[in-house]
């Protein structure tokens, strides 16, 4: 949340219209990047008040409340790659207490919802909040039948075979157990385990997890089974879903009752009779937690009895009965002694602080990210500044804020490079992105494995049998780092075959396919070239468009003549050049895609890549799909307004496929402007060119329906 942003009292209605729009998109990408992507990029203090902020408008602006707001919604969709799994009950969310006068209103709340009187017990048995993934286990007739995600609390991930790898999850129960029983749980990972996996991922040269829940989370997506069996998690039962009978009358005995089915249950836990008790059990976990041998991140309280949790029910996407109170995050002051630039995988240049070793919860932290540009401008840090430090959701080292009181005299501003400190290449600021990006591509050591990677793949050269260990291998020994070295791989033949698990046959295979692929369509080659926001369609367009790749290079020169002579990111196309206007004239191209476009061939490394590829390759001009007769093969066609017998992407997809060029907006080369109602300044323009304009109901008849 904006640290400026109005008190909710202070909204107009239109303000808090736009503000709960805004939120939704917010907390929603957050909800993916935890729940799907196991990459959580803000703490969880930040993520709780994006909902806070969210449920204070919603409160005063009823009317308002918008129909994918976070309120109503728990987690994020599943992701794809396992099969879904629809939850009997669902797994919903918690609701969150910060400090004891929260505690005391939640009691409150249960009393009158209930209509207790005051000298009624209010048990709650507090259980310590594990950092890892929450999963459901179905049992039938005592078997292990079926295990998932929360996934959206509705929906979830089958995850069945996975979870079966999990020592401490019983695959019969013991004892007398429902014959129906949905138990619910945290999938984690120990703090000393994830640190032995981590070592052994970093010597294997794998990805290693930025904090045991990540790791957690993705051991147990793997589509094979055979990882998740070979790292070292764990299960801990705190609830149930679906059940054919009642498990017991309280929650206490009910955990009691699934230990002796066989479940582990956190010793921690603990029976309380009023909200002292559970304050002094948080301040004692508080107090232990850089101890404990897993990660918490505060502490759960639940109504003890059963009877009370079913009539309290659920509002939204929380229970009415329970409560997560939530640590703050541990925070340390130090010094930050540099600020370095690291490029990541796809050119990203991300701004790393140097710190002065400080222990921050338990853990030593020495480096914290600065995310970006404009986050180093927002905090106003300065190499030399003393700061705090917190570890983001516990996990990740973040600097909150330079305590500018004690800065020293020799304290120096960032200057944020232009140029990739690992190619040297033009650094670019992806338009209204706080994101600034290597433009090298190619050539850029920190990128060559990502963009080869995706040179050879499917959509692309499709090189078979050159995968991401082979590519990996090639590059540190010096057999390849451009594209062009790849087809220069017959060179070493005798190399390859004296590699370990390599033989002549093998090596044939591999030189034959890379030798299929010296003949490739221009959009394949564009699309393999992984210039920022160009995919496969977008690759197509452009070849459409152009036909070659000597008139696409041409353009792209006579365009970025015209954007240097103007760079105004504010004014339009139409006003910058002709050659620039014709390029973001193209459907799906617009000024953002223009620039990445512009970008990458202007850099003078990619330029070479392009000049090599050129003299091992036969480029074959892009021919459009034969069309027979089609009376608009080869036309530019712009659609404008409502359409009525079609959608707009409709139409453009039956005009490409008559062969006609598709452009978003109008200009001498259009040939057709296809006008419905509420048509506006387009119809205009083709109007002053003497365009030939068309009711929908026309362009139908011309194309024969």
């Amino acid at each position: 949340m904006n640290e400026g942003a109005s008190p909710v009292d202070d909204l107009s209605e239109a303000e808090a219209a736009a503000e709960l729009e805004r939120l939704a998109a917010e907390i929603a990408r957050h909800d993916e990047l935890y729940y799907q992507d196991d990459a959580p990029e803000v703490s969880d203090a930040e993520y709780d008040a994006l909902r806070h902020r969210n449920a204070a408008i919603e409160t005063l602006f009823s009317a308002l409340v918008r129909a994918d707001s976070p309120s109503r919604r728990v987690g994020a969709a599943p992701a794809v790659g396992f099969a879904k799994v629809t939850h009997a009950r669902p797994m919903l969310s918690l609701a969150n207490a910060f400090d004891a006068d929260d505690l005391h209103d939640f009691v409150a709340r249960v009393r009158r919802f209930l209509n207790l009187g005051e000298d009624e017990p209010v048990e709650l048995v507090a259980e310590p909040k594990i950092d890892g993934l929450s999963a459901s286990l179905r049992y039938a007739d005592g078997r292990f039948v079926l295990g998932a995600t929360r996934g959206d609390g509705s929906v979830g991930e089958d995850i069945t075979r996975n979870l079966d790898t999990i020592d401490e999850i019983p695959k019969t129960l013991t004892g007398k157990a429902p014959s129906v029983l949905e138990v619910r749980g945290e999938v984690y990972m120990t703090k000393p385990d994830f640190r032995a996996l981590n070592e052994r991922q970093a010597a294997a040269d794998d990805k290693v997890f930025a904090n045991p829940r990540n790791a957690a989370a993705g051991s147990l997506r793997q589509i094979d089974r055979t990882v998740t069996a070979g790292r070292p998690l764990r299960f801990l039962a705190y609830s149930w879903g679906e059940v054919s009978e009642d498990v017991a009358e309280t929650h206490w005995a009910a955990i009691e009752r699934l230990a002796a089915m066989g479940f582990q249950t956190n010793p921690l836990s603990r029976l309380c009779a009023d909200v002292d008790e559970i304050l002094a059990l948080y301040d004692d976990l508080l107090g232990q937690r850089a101890e404990l041998p897993y990660d918490i991140d505060g502490v759960v309280y639940k109504v003890n009895r059963l009877d009370w949790q079913e009539r309290l029910g659920a509002v939204s996407r929380a229970p009415r009965w329970a409560v997560a109170h939530k640590f703050p995050a541990e925070q340390a002051e130090t010094e930050l002694l540099d600020i370095t630039i690291q490029v990541g995988r796809t050119g990203s240049l991300t701004p790393v602080a140097a710190l002065k070793p400080v222990t921050v919860g338990g853990v030593v932290v020495s480096r914290a990210t600065l995310h970006n540009e404009d986050e180093i401008e927002r905090l106003g840090v300065r190499i030399g500044d003393h700061v705090i430090v917190q570890r983001a959701g516990d996990v990740i080292p973040q600097i909150v804020r330079a305590i500018e009181d004690k800065r020293p005299q020799g304290a120096k501003k960032f200057s944020f490079p232009d140029r990739c400190p690992a190619c040297g290449s033009r650094a670019a600021r992806e338009g209204d992105k706080a994101r600034t990006r290597c433009t090298g591509g190619l050539i850029c050591p920190a990128q060559q494995v990502e963009r080869l990677k995706h040179f050879v793949s499917r959509n692309a050269f499709d090189i078979e049998g050159l995968g991401t260990k082979h590519i990996i291998a090639f590059r540190e020994d010096g057999l390849i780092s451009t594209p062009g070295d790849i087809f220069r791989l017959h060179d070493h033949r005798e190399d390859l075959e004296a590699r370990e698990g390599w033989g002549g046959q093998s090596v044939a295979n591999l030189l034959a396919a890379i030798e299929e692929r010296r003949k490739i369509p221009l959009d394949r080659l564009i699309n393999a070239l992984g210039i920022p926001q160009i995919g496969q369609a977008t690759a197509r367009l452009l070849a459409l468009n152009y036909g070659t790749l000597d008139a696409l290079r041409a353009v792209m020169d006579a365009a970025a003549a015209d954007r240097q002579a103007d760079p105004n990111e504010d004014k339009k196309p139409e006003l910058v050049g002709e050659a620039y206007a014709a390029l973001c004239a193209i459907d799906q191209v617009g000024m953002n895609v223009a620039d990445d476009l512009l970008a990458f061939f202007a850099e003078p490394h990619n330029r070479e890549v392009l000049d090599d590829l050129g003299r091992e390759l036969e480029i074959e001009a892009y021919e459009a799909p034969s069309v027979g007769d089609s009376p608009v093969a080869g036309k530019t066609v712009v659609f404008t307004g409502t359409l009525v017998e079609m959608t707009r992407s409709e139409a453009k997809a039956r005009a490409e496929s008559l062969g006609a060029k598709v452009a978003g907006s109008v200009s001498k080369k259009t040939d057709y402007v296809v006008a419905g109602p509420g048509a506006g300044s387009k119809a205009k323009k083709a109007a002053e060119l003497g365009i030939a304009t068309l009711s929908e109901e026309e362009w139908l008849t011309l194309i024969g329906g």
